[in-house]
């Protein structure tokens, strides 16, 4: 039986593990309160995102596969409250960042360059909301390629928690953005957080909407987290066009035909990072994002928040895609600072 004692007064904590494939097995648990590793920090948590690779990891898809049992979660926000040798966060500092695993838990441990320091005044809802979708889309924009002001961005997806940022990233490099969603609410939040037009894919022929949009033209930058028939996606570029490719949310790797791309001389790009490969990147990444969050530049949309003991409904809400936005389990208060859901 789980203890009854405040989590600061105990050496171990809740979390929630996965002990076999799929949701149902999942099972919150008393399990030992883990140690921080050079660079590293052990932080108290207070707010944990959910992900689409949440459930291919807990499904056995995903390329990151922890050995069973393990603790689930990827995205969090919190407190320091230890330190490893190297780490440079101070205890009590407010951070944000991505583990490969175990931030469903009360305590969690964060590595020193996939963290954030978390701005004056941003609740840790909203801050957990930034880690994984914000990282990636920076990642995608200002180091994969370079977006430059002008550039017309098309995104799909773009009521998601990762096409939202990709929308406002883009805008704030001064692109002309064009988000693709589907009803006519998912295009207005698009609209609300910052694309210059949006396009619903139930009710317009995304081609049309697109050429139409453009002058005839096409996008100089495609940023897809859907996959599918890729040979439909580069019909929307413009000569010289750059197709991002970020995940595969819908299901379906798509074939990318090289004839298409030798062509009109396409890039198709994979978005993709790893600690132990990009330090210095994410480093620059993490500065830019902390940076833009201090502005205002970014909004997270915090679509719900769900209670810590209602994981698996909440992530079977993301998996049925009736959301938008992030989805948020708050695991600890966090002082009662304001959560973010425009």
């Amino acid at each position: 039986m789980p203890s009854t004692l405040p989590a600061s007064m105990r050496t171990s904590m809740r979390a929630w593990r996965s002990l076999a494939p799929g949701l149902d097995a999942l099972a919150l648990v008393e399990v030992p309160r883990p140690e921080p590793g050079p660079n590293e920090m052990l932080v108290r948590v207070e707010a944990a995102a959910l992900n689409f690779a949440d459930l291919l990891m807990v499904d056995d898809r995903y390329q990151v596969r922890p050995q069973r049992p393990f603790t689930m979660g990827q995205e969090m926000a919190g407190t320091v409250v230890a330190a490893g040798p190297g780490a440079t966060f101070e205890v009590g500092a407010r951070v944000a960042g991505k583990a490969e695993a175990g931030a469903f838990a009360e305590y969690a441990v964060m590595g020193q360059n996939l963290a954030m320091r978390v701005p004056d005044g941003v609740a840790a809802a909203t801050a957990a909301a930034m880690p994984v979708v914000y990282t990636t889309a920076l990642v995608a924009l200002t180091e994969s390629t370079v977006v430059v002001p002008g550039e017309r961005v098309l995104v799909t997806a773009a009521a998601g928690g990762f096409g939202l940022a990709a929308v406002e990233v883009a805008r704030s490099l001064g692109a002309f953005v064009i988000a693709a969603a589907g009803g006519a609410d998912k295009c207005a939040l698009a609209r609300a957080h910052g694309a210059d037009a949006a396009i619903d894919y139930r009710s317009e022929n995304l081609a049309d909407a697109v050429k139409a949009l453009t002058d005839g033209r096409g996008v100089d930058v495609l940023v897809d987290a859907v996959g599918g028939d890729a040979k439909d996606l580069l019909r929307l570029l413009a000569w010289g066009g750059r197709f991002l490719v970020t995940g595969f949310a819908g299901g379906t790797i798509p074939q990318i035909p090289a004839n298409r791309l030798l062509l009109r001389r396409l890039s198709a790009i994979g978005v993709y990072f790893r600690p132990e490969h990009d330090g210095p990147m994410l480093a620059r990444v993490a500065a830019r994002l902390s940076d833009l969050a201090a502005r205002g530049a970014v909004r997270p949309h915090v679509g719900a928040v769900h209670a810590f003991d209602a994981l698996p409904a909440a992530l079977a809400a993301l998996r049925d895609r009736g959301t938008t936005g992030k989805l948020i389990l708050q695991v600890a208060a966090d002082g009662g600072q304001r959560v973010d859901r425009t």
